[in-house]
């Protein structure tokens, strides 16, 4: 199993989150040319602002919590591994002593103890498989779940606030801090996470 994966799915989940932010706050493709020429047209300015996407995963209390739960459940999913992992390894290390000694009182005898630690083999790989398909799958949805949440309070925010752009610090090589709306952003949603809870 990996150890690294949720790093990695951490670091996905930003860019698209970023994505998401980008593709639900913005205006409609019909409605974009239309925004950009009459802001260009009446000389007022663009109205912009930013998240740190990696700044509201660590502190906004939903992803926290979701990402608790995964961690536990993949230390859970590998721990059972491990252990079928190190029982068949003991039962591979008696059998090749067995058959050195000539253990066996015949070669059959060998032959069946051989296949059935070939078919625990198997079954260890296919846990593996599985084991890492459901983590993954689990990822997904939490991923999935904290893009949801954010996108829709990004959408309620910006009802009030009527930015035209709002960004996430992935694709923001620079920005001011008096655009940076990401406290806002992680106060806000903590505090209806948890009026939700209620």
């Amino acid at each position: 199993m990996k150890n690294n994966s949720t790093l990695i799915h951490v670091i996905l989940a930003l860019a698209v989150i970023g994505l998401y932010v980008l593709y639900f706050t913005g205006n409609k493709k019909g409605q974009s040319d239309q925004a950009t020429t009459e802001t260009q047209t009446g000389n007022e300015p663009v109205k912009v602002a930013f998240v740190k996407l990696d700044s509201v995963l660590v502190n906004y209390d939903l992803a926290k919590e979701l990402n608790d739960n995964f961690k536990s459940k993949q230390d859970a999913y590998t721990n059972e591994y491990g252990q079928k992992r190190i029982n068949f390894e003991k039962q591979a290390n008696a059998f090749q002593e067995k058959l050195k000694r000539g253990g066996f009182l015949t070669q059959e005898r060998a032959m069946q103890e051989r296949n059935r630690l070939i078919g625990m083999q198997q079954e260890i790989q296919k846990l593996d498989n599985d084991l890492s398909s459901k983590l993954q799958s689990m990822q997904q949805e939490i991923n999935q779940q904290i893009i949801d949440s954010i996108s829709n309070y990004v959408k309620i925010y910006n009802a009030d606030k009527k930015y035209d752009l709002i960004f996430s610090n992935a694709n923001l090589l620079e920005g001011s801090d008096q655009h940076n709306i990401t406290r806002e952003v992680i106060t806000a949603l903590n505090k209806r996470y948890h009026s939700s809870k209620k």
